[in-house]
């Protein structure tokens, strides 16, 4: 009984340290980046850019949507969050301080993130 007991509570308590990882400050910021990140993607015409930069973008982005999937979020609510951040970036002009400030935010927050953009940029093609 007290094995069952110390398994069940156990359990619990991992699963909170799990959901641990983003605070609702990280979550706001999380999404922010992925509205900036989809309006990079998705510059107005005229508006000059690196492809390098297009790629790393839309890659960040998945990997902040993965990320916020390993540790619990759920997918519905990650969705919510980031159609409202697109809506409210979607059709602005690139911003280098704001995304190079994004993907400082997905290096110190997601584990390994600098790796793991680079290897979803490699799998584009």
């Amino acid at each position: 009984m007290k094995k069952l007991l110390f398994i069940i509570l156990s359990s619990l308590f991992l699963s909170n340290i799990a959901l641990a990882g983003m605070s609702d400050a990280d979550k706001t910021k999380a999404w922010d980046c992925v509205g900036i990140y989809m309006a990079n993607y998705f510059l107005p015409p005229g508006e000059e850019f690196e492809y390098g930069m297009k790629e790393k973008s839309i890659s960040s982005a998945k990997v902040l949507k993965e990320y916020a999937l390993e540790i619990g979020i759920l997918e519905k609510d990650w969705d919510a969050g980031a159609n409202k951040a697109v809506d409210k970036h979607y059709g602005s002009k690139f911003d280098e301080a704001k995304t190079e400030d994004c993907h400082k935010f997905v290096n110190s927050t997601v584990p390994n993130g600098e790796e793991r953009v680079k290897k979803v940029i490699q799998t584009l093609y």
